[in-house]
């Protein structure tokens, strides 16, 4: 049974760090990219960040670029988003997932690769 599970939200204020975890099991967590997602109240699942199989490529939105870091230890089925200069606009639910369809990077993918998503972690920023 494959497991995803998001930790490490909270309440921050502007302007500060949030270290988001990602812990997997249930698969070879090292053969698969994996994207942190999220999702704010009345709109539709954003994807904020992807990181390839190996760790070596990342993308990320326009919206987190600079300011959010995603990594990942194959070793320790585990991957993890650092925030920082948090803004309220990025007050949202945050999913983790592997790209289950298609190739082990993440290259032309859509949310539907994704799958086995987690209960999520909130995150709060206020101003």
């Amino acid at each position: 049974q494959v497991q995803m599970v998001e930790s490490g939200g909270g309440l921050v204020q502007v302007g500060g760090s949030l270290r988001l975890s990602c812990a997997a099991s249930g698969l070879n967590f090292y053969e698969y990219a994996a994207a942190w997602f999220r999702q704010k109240p009345g709109e539709a699942r954003e994807k904020v960040s992807c990181i390839d199989w190996s760790g070596a490529r990342t993308t990320y939105s326009d919206s987190v670029k600079g300011r959010f870091t995603i990594s990942r230890d194959n070793n320790k089925n585990i991957m993890w988003l650092d925030m920082t200069d948090l803004k309220p606009e990025d007050t949202a639910m945050y999913y983790c997932a592997p790209r289950i369809v298609g190739a082990d990077d993440c290259s032309g993918s859509s949310e539907s690769d994704f799958k086995y998503w987690g209960q999520g972690t909130q995150v709060a920023v206020s101003s």
